[in-house]
């Protein structure tokens, strides 16, 4: 027999023994949740390896074992937006809201230190600022996480890898009864619950092991706390070495990182639904904490206003995609189901509401979208009623492109007004002011611009009937739905609207579904019914190398306020200088 060498069960039966306050069998049998008779058989094991004295208290030789592997720090990953928070993202990090006023993470640094843990490290990124206080009234060091737009909590865990050995990772979202951390771990662990869900890709094994389930099994719901010692932290730091050098991985929890085969390398950690809550949606930490202080947010109230509705009637609040500029979210009251828009970061600099509330007034009761419930000029909260079924057009799908370029063309028939004007040129000078003196990312960006601009000359030369134009007729924006038994199409996201040459409708969609030349040109002759002049056309071609511009300075803009949009800024500004060559070849030969 290796006395040094202890089964799972052994090692559990021992923890609860430090504890110091289970007297017998029948307590640690309750503790552990083995039966009375293992429990008597792994107590005459560790006596036999000389681990508990008769009275059943840990030896030295036990604790020093304990000592070898007691854990070493923790690493708290709170960097994420929370996106399906809404609403209350918007205004505190998840790891600040609290529950029975304590804040979620310093809940967590106390247990901690309780067991004497006093390297904790806490990822941040999404509004970092709001932990700074951390690091004065707990000890605590702040790791800022950069792309935390961008990438998922495994890239949050890559940061701090270095620190990986004898460590508890905590996601900051998480609401535990009990202090779940210990003085003395034997093994590495991650928990799940013991009630059932089909939403779980794990289910617990008979040896405890965390396996994946089948389709159609149920799984234990993950929590996400886990401890990992210093031997398994080498197999989990090889494999984030691994996966961040591979965009693959950028949406990936850090629990990629745990599997080998179909199963973790670690053992579960089994605990009741009571005993710990992963707080990820609004209702859940009202479930939690009725009278918690972040329950109030200025959206709810609008809702609650707007109805006539107490707060506990707002439910199923869910997060809708996350757009390129709002954070959208559905809701229901009295049984009918709603959308509220909350404008994104630096919206108030890009978009006049006023100007949109203008454009919905124009557009009321004309067919074209829903009728909006509320609109607030001030802020640009918005609500509208939510349809049944939605989906986005398909920029590839050639029946989609011609039902949704028959409803442009018939809105631009319609040849309604507003009184201001979106201007392209305007805009692009616009967007780069608000850059605060920054340079551009691009070298030749001056070059380009002035290019740009020297196709205002052609442009201006056109005969062009300007009327309310939408500007961001995307195909995300046209929205297909059914309605008593027959598939219709809206436009939505009138924010950018105003007057202007309703071309320019065109040539934003081609930009935003990333066309090539040929799908360009059909787009075009499925608008114009195979009838497109070939200066129109050129004029179409000088305005995707304009929007191009355009669409690329806003994505300077948003860049700075942390906000990353990948191959979709690059494609923009490659348009504006492709089309310009493309549009100048093409005057030459009219």
């Amino acid at each position: 027999m290796n006395t040094n060498t202890l089964s799972k069960k052994e090692y559990d039966i021992l923890v609860a023994l430090f504890d110091g306050t289970y007297k017998n069998q029948r307590q640690l049998a309750d503790k552990t949740g083995y039966s009375l008779g293992l429990v008597n058989k792994t107590i005459s094991i560790l006596r036999d390896k000389k681990m508990i004295d008769k009275d059943m208290k840990p030896t030295k030789k036990a604790y020093d074992i304990s000592d070898e592997s007691a854990p070493q720090n923790a690493i708290i990953l709170a960097a994420g937006y929370g996106m399906r928070m809404v609403p209350i993202n918007t205004e505190t990090p998840k790891g600040l809201l609290e529950v029975k006023n304590e804040a979620l993470i310093e809940r967590m640094i106390v247990f901690l230190q309780e067991v004497g843990i006093k390297k904790i490290y806490v990822v941040v990124g999404f509004m970092k600022e709001n932990y700074e206080f951390l690091i004065d009234k707990y000890g605590v060091e702040l790791i800022v996480n950069s792309q935390y737009s961008s990438k998922n909590n495994l890239y949050s865990l890559k940061c701090a890898a270095d620190y990986l050995g004898d460590t508890y990772i905590i996601p900051c979202d998480i609401w535990c009864k009990n202090n779940p951390f210990n003085k003395h771990e034997f093994y590495s662990w991650y928990m799940v619950l013991d009630d059932k869900n089909n939403d779980s890709e794990v289910k617990v094994s008979r040896s405890m092991e965390l396996i994946k389930k089948k389709k159609n099994e149920s799984g234990n719901s993950m929590i996400g706390i886990s401890y990992i010692t210093k031997k398994d932290a080498v197999f989990v730091k090889n494999k984030i070495k691994s996966f961040v050098g591979s965009d693959r991985y950028d949406d990936s929890f850090w629990e990629e990182t745990l599997y080998e085969g179909n199963k973790m390398i670690l053992y579960a950690k089994l605990i009741s639904g009571e005993d710990a809550v992963e707080i990820n949606t609004y209702e859940q930490l009202r479930n939690l904490d009725n009278n918690s202080n972040h329950l109030r947010s200025d959206a709810l109230d609008v809702i609650r206003n707007v109805f006539n509705v107490d707060l506990n009637e707002i439910n199923n609040i869910d997060v809708l995609k996350k757009g390129m500029t709002n954070r959208s979210f559905k809701f229901e009251v009295k049984g009918e189901k709603y959308i509220m828009r909350i404008p994104g970061e630096g919206t108030e600099f890009l978009i006049n509401r006023r100007h949109e509330a203008e454009v919905y007034e124009a557009i009321k009761g004309k067919g074209i979208c829903d009728d909006t419930i509320y609109l607030n000029p001030d802020n640009g909260y918005k609500i509208t009623k939510y349809l049944e079924g939605v989906r986005t057009c398909d920029p590839d799908s050639e029946a989609d492109l011609k039902i949704c370029m028959k409803k442009l063309k018939e809105f631009h028939n319609m040849k309604l007004m507003v009184k201001h004007e979106f201007d392209v040129f305007q805009q692009i000078n616009f967007y780069e002011q608000l850059w605060n003196g920054a340079n551009s990312v691009y070298k030749d960006y001056e070059t380009t611009k002035k290019h740009v601009f020297d196709l205002k000359q052609y442009i201006n030369k056109q005969k062009i009937e300007k009327c309310l134009t939408h500007i961001d007729a995307v195909s995300d924006n046209f929205l297909f739905f059914e309605n008593n038994g027959k598939e219709n199409v809206q436009l939505t996201d009138w924010e950018y609207s105003g007057m202007q040459d309703p071309h320019v409708d065109i040539a934003m969609f081609c930009i935003y579904s990333l066309y090539d030349k040929n799908q360009v040109d059909k787009l075009i002759n499925i608008y114009f019914d195979n009838k497109c002049k070939e200066d129109i056309r050129i004029k179409i071609y000088c305005y995707i190398a304009a929007c191009g511009l355009l669409w690329s300075n806003w994505c300077e803009y948003k860049r700075q306020l942390g906000v990353e949009f990948g191959e979709y800024s690059i494609r923009q500004y490659r348009y504006a200088k492709e089309y310009y060559r493309l549009a100048t070849e093409k005057m030459t030969e009219v």
